[in-house]
């Protein structure tokens, strides 16, 4: 273990010199590496940010039980007792059909109207609020209240859930492509700096062959050079974000407060951050990978 362990140390610092011996090359490589992850990133960031956006902007969805005309009290009251008690439900607000009759009654032009009916044509409703605002959960509930006794009919408010999570599967898909398309170009760019790296060793390596040294011991200092280029790469491309992020923050807080829509503008969490980090050392790891594959295949 401790000859595995300082076989992985020394590759790692060849890996390091080797990167500090041509600054130029690494800089410029940093720079490819650093752009293309920081686009994907700042449209992750740009998502949540949008997503918090249209949930402070949308009021939170709601459904509406009526009961049927002439429900007793004693009905209205278990239906009640029943959406309270519900462990889906966030909050049930009772509106009496007395409340709707005289608010409708003090609209303009609807009294006379009423007046004319001779009774209350209003039944008694409740505004349920659940606990979680997909469309699935709000579609079983308003199923389940249909069927309780005296209810007549469940308008269920989802239709701008819909469009919600229609336009949030539109940007996450839009950032997954624009991830798989970078993140090859990421593996073409580390794929080319290994194999200019073997080019210019290639003498110094076929030395150590005839020396007996095996391919893992040539390809090892490789892939470390390929890892530590993606992670040095995604740590250029979170300083990008950042600073895109805190360049970002006062105009658009300020053009949100101007129609009355509170956004506090974060940048990229810290899970995606990571994340970001260890999918830079992967693809950085696979590039090398590939061209000292086809060179120990040549």
């Amino acid at each position: 273990m401790t000859i595995w362990l300082a076989q992985h140390g020394a590759a790692l610092r060849l890996a390091l010199t080797r990167l500090a011996a041509a600054p130029l090359n690494t800089l410029l490589s940093l720079l490819a590496i650093g752009i293309a992850l920081a686009l994907p990133a700042g449209g992750q960031m740009l998502l949540g940010n949008g997503m918090q956006l249209a949930r402070n902007a949308t009021p939170q969805p709601q459904l509406s039980v009526f009961m049927v005309p002439g429900a007793d009290s004693k009905a209205t009251a278990a239906v009640a007792d029943h959406l309270r008690h519900h462990p889906q439900v966030r909050s049930v607000e009772a509106l009496a059909k007395e409340d709707t009759l005289a608010r409708m009654k003090s609209s303009g032009g609807l009294k006379d109207v009423i007046e004319v009916l001779g009774r209350n044509p209003f039944p008694d409703a409740f505004v349920v609020t659940p606990g979680k605002d997909d469309v699935e959960t709000m579609e079983s509930l308003a199923t389940e209240f249909r069927q309780l006794a005296k209810v007549g009919h469940v308008q269920l408010d989802s239709d701008w859930v819909r469009r919600l999570n229609a336009l949030l599967k539109l940007g996450r898909t839009g950032v997954g492509l624009l991830t798989l398309l970078l993140g090859a170009g990421l593996v073409a760019i580390t794929f080319n700096i290994i194999r200019l790296q073997v080019v210019t060793m290639r003498a110094e390596m076929e030395l150590s062959r005839l020396l007996g040294a095996t391919d893992d011991f040539i390809r090892r200092p490789f892939l470390y050079y390929g890892s530590v280029l993606g992670v040095a790469g995604g740590i250029f491309a979170l300083g990008l974000v950042a600073a895109a992020a805190a360049s970002l923050n006062e105009p658009l807080t300020e053009l949100t407060s101007l129609y009355g829509l509170p956004l506090d503008f974060a940048g990229l969490p810290a899970t995606d951050a990571g994340l970001l980090l260890l999918l830079a050392a992967g693809l950085g790891w696979s590039g090398a990978a590939l061209s000292l594959q086809q060179y120990l295949r040549d």
